[in-house]
């Protein structure tokens, strides 16, 4: 297998070292018009938390000027403490809402959705995860939105192949679960997940055959080696990944990991031709690049195949 080059100019040390400097392909026009405040009127009239609000997602005000969001499941509280992740931490978050489910599912139907993602806060306080809870809430959708498709994007349950069994018997369309950035770097990157747990999950998931399609998406821009992206990229690919995503690691806040590079497009296209070179139904690369961004097209170009 061709062996990905080493492109100088992928790594902008100098914009890394000047706090508020981007380089030119991290600069866009934030979107305008009347689908923006309407779908954050949808989401405050049904008490939703969305990823795209919790995670400082540099592409919400994109996803929420056409209409669509990500749902944040289980409280915005995470029993994890990771170290690229915004979401507040809590060892004690409050108990699920009974009614999220319906909640989460008349939203997405008044918004009109065709593809729901719903991802979650890892819930170690819980018995099964909350994996009961994100089995309820695919049925639910199911219920109320005739016709739509169903992502999830969940936690690793902490290796409990019981509650993923549960989340599974509930069919989502795709089985979403991030490996997040390379083996050398999880232990610092994550918190208590780790690479080969959800490599693992992957697999059960792959095996159990309920979902469709298994994705899985990592950041880069954290000192990662482009050897140790194309070993990631092995793994996920062994492990059953359908469709991966690789975006650009963004730092939210300053107590959270430092961006080490800004990696140039014509990186994230070689990882693309590299992921496709495995046999990946589909690769989908680039720095605004976010694992539920654009989620609907990417399904969409999975089942058209």
């Amino acid at each position: 297998m061709n062996k990905l080059p080493i492109n100088p100019e992928s790594y902008d040390e100098e914009a890394t070292l000047k706090p508020g400097r981007f380089p030119s392909w991290l600069h866009r026009q934030l979107p305008k018009g009347e689908a923006l405040f309407s779908t954050e009127g949808i989401l405050e009239k049904y008490r939703l938390n969305t990823v795209c609000e919790e995670a400082k997602c540099p592409n919400r005000f994109t996803c929420y000027s056409h209409k669509t969001a990500t749902f944040l499941a289980l409280g915005k509280e995470c029993t994890r403490s990771c170290g690229f992740c915004s979401i507040d931490f809590s060892k004690t978050p409050r108990q699920p809402e009974a009614d999220e489910p319906l909640r989460i599912a008349l939203s997405a139907k008044e918004l009109g959705l065709k593809h729901v993602v719903i991802t979650m806060v890892a819930r170690d306080d819980l018995t099964d995860g909350g994996a009961a809870h994100m089995a309820d809430i695919i049925r639910t959708i199911r219920e109320q939105c005739e016709g739509v498709s169903i992502e999830v994007l969940t936690s690793d349950f902490a290796g409990n192949e019981t509650a993923l069994d549960l989340l599974l018997q509930a069919k989502p369309d795709v089985f979403n679960h991030n490996i997040e950035t390379v083996r050398r770097l999880s232990p610092r990157v994550r918190h208590k997940a780790t690479y080969e747990r959800t490599l693992h999950v992957l697999r059960y998931a792959t095996a159990n055959g309920n979902a469709p399609f298994i994705k899985s998406g990592l950041m880069i821009g954290l000192s990662e080696t482009p050897e140790e992206v194309e070993e990631t990229l092995r793994d996920l690919q062994a492990a059953g990944c359908t469709i991966i995503t690789i975006g650009q690691y963004l730092q939210s806040s300053a107590r959270k990991l430092r961006v080490q590079a800004f990696i140039h497009p014509d990186q994230f296209k070689a990882y693309e031709t590299y992921g496709y070179s495995l046999g990946i139904t589909r690769m989908y690369c680039g720095p605004f690049v976010r694992s539920s961004f654009s989620a609907h097209e990417v399904f969409n170009s999975c089942t058209s195949l």
